[in-house]
């Protein structure tokens, strides 16, 4: 199977955000798309893996925030593609209007910049996929797994022994350690734990990251994000129970996070890469509603 990684060097840092060619009998399938603002690199990678984006008539999402699922309107607007969701994602692609309303208040002027244009998708060009529901594009089958705990809307989408996991298989860049993107509203470290198990019961012999590419040694890197996980949870619930404002906090968890980086022998020049592919602050604000929600239950 060629799975063709293509570099959407979002906001002029490589390695940051991906999207993924599969190539059939049938023509290129295409998993994940970035957003909006990044189509201009993704067609040029898509030309680069000998394809014409005319060609691309499949793309399938794990999930539907921005920087995984921003420019699939275009492929079905323009190419009449299918779009492949999760059923709690589906509604927004219907009608984006919420979804970009929410990024709006946090992003504010930098929408444009950052992620571009979010369209409705034509309901005839959506596909709502149940859990293990299987797709055969010519010679390729693919079975989708629900993984939330990133998000509740999250497919990791499995063929043979190779998966596009998404963000459920935690960010990687280069040769650095795996860090688990935390944003809201969705974070639930349980469901999270369970998602990995997933994973590995499916014994691939590689994940597919949007943030970063290729990983072959599944148990350690899975091992290392089960434990990151609980550690960033675990350094966040302080601030959460005195009542510390996301803003106060996200200087001491970026120190934080940066050092364990470095620890982990990301080099200095990569922190950048890092942040893009996984802002702090949006860290920050997943894991206090986390704890939140978690302690709401409990009461």
């Amino acid at each position: 199977m060629n799975i063709h990684t293509i570099d959407q060097n979002f906001r002029d840092q490589s390695q940051s955000i991906a999207a993924f060619i599969v190539e059939s009998s049938e023509g290129p399938i295409l998993f994940e798309c970035g957003p909006h603002s990044t189509m201009p690199t993704t067609h040029e990678g898509i030309e680069a893996a000998g394809f014409k984006v005319s060609d691309i008539k499949h793309v399938f999402l794990t999930h539907i925030h921005f920087d995984h699922a921003g420019a699939a309107w275009w492929y079905a607007k323009h190419n009449g593609a299918k779009v492949y969701v999760h059923p709690r994602g589906y509604k927004h692609m219907l009608n984006p209007e919420r979804l970009y309303g929410s990024a709006k208040r946090i992003y504010g002027d930098m929408m444009d910049v950052l992620w571009g244009r979010m369209e409705a998708i034509d309901e005839t060009l959506l596909v709502s996929v149940e859990d293990g529901q299987h797709f055969q594009i010519g010679n390729i089958e693919i079975k989708a797994l629900h993984t939330p705990g990133h998000a509740v809307h999250h497919i990791a989408w499995q063929m043979g022994d190779q998966i596009i996991a998404g963000d459920v298989a935690g960010c990687k860049i280069g040769t650095g350690i795996v860090v688990p993107p935390c944003p809201p509203p969705d974070i639930n470290i349980e469901d999270w734990e369970n998602s990995i198990q997933i994973l590995r019961d499916a014994q691939p012999k590689s994940l597919w990251l949007t943030h970063y590419g290729e990983v072959t040694n599944i148990d350690e890197h899975l091992d290392r994000l089960t434990w990151i996980l609980h550690d960033w949870a675990g350094f966040i619930k302080p601030y959460f129970e005195k009542g510390a404002s996301i803003e106060a906090t996200t200087p001491d968890f970026l120190e934080y996070v940066n050092q364990q980086l470095l620890d982990g022998g990301v080099p200095k020049e990569d922190l950048p890469r890092y942040e893009a592919a996984n802002p702090s602050f949006m860290s920050v604000a997943g894991l206090m509603r986390y704890w939140t929600k978690k302690m709401e239950k409990k009461a």
